[in-house]
């Protein structure tokens, strides 16, 4: 990976990570005030055809995220957090990815904010129940990309803006012990 400049002063960088077995999304924002900067995004692939075993694929993710914490410096990761599949060994297999993608995380000391599809699609589009394809264009034009990134590094892009979204505005006012109650907010 290239030498990368260290976010301008203010700036938040944020990683936001899409879990998969088969490709695990990544995308990397600066966050300034209310701007958001692209810095890069791409997906660590697991499946070459060789066959590799779980175990083999799971070190695959887990040493990619360390690898592009190790050059980015981010300051936080957004992870996109699993959904209960048709398949229960579909969702088992998603899990443990989503466990490799957090504990390369973790184990370069960066914390870790979670949020689901629904929350990440509303965020980016407007609607929890959006398609693929509406999340890579709001993604495209939130970021002014010039062309719109894969659908994985897409969706790891929208859990980074997501989260820079919620952590400005009235979700850094809340803070992260408040309650809902009757659909208000309570601090206590």
């Amino acid at each position: 990976m290239a030498d990368i400049i260290a976010p301008p002063p203010g700036a938040t960088r944020i990683l936001g990570l899409d879990p998969g077995l088969r490709v695990t999304g990544f995308g990397i924002v600066d966050a300034a005030n209310d701007r958001l900067s692209y810095i890069a995004s791409g997906c660590i692939r697991t499946d070459d055809g060789t066959g590799r075993s779980l175990p083999d694929r799971l070190g695959i993710i887990l040493n990619g995220v360390r690898e592009i914490i190790v050059t980015y410096r981010p300051a936080i990761a957004a992870v996109e957090k699993v959904f209960v599949n048709v398949n229960p060994q579909s969702t088992l297999l998603l899990g443990q990815a989503r466990g490799a993608v957090i504990c390369g995380v973790v184990s370069c000391g960066l914390p870790v904010a979670e949020y689901t599809a629904l929350q990440v699609k509303q965020s980016v589009v407007g609607h929890g129940k959006a398609a693929k394809e509406q999340v890579q264009h709001m993604v495209t034009r939130l970021l002014a990309l010039a062309t719109a990134p894969q659908a994985d590094a897409a969706d790891a892009l929208a859990c980074a803006i997501c989260h820079a979204h919620g952590s400005s505005g009235l979700g850094a006012i809340i803070g992260p012990f408040a309650r809902r109650r009757g659909g208000r907010l309570s601090g206590d």
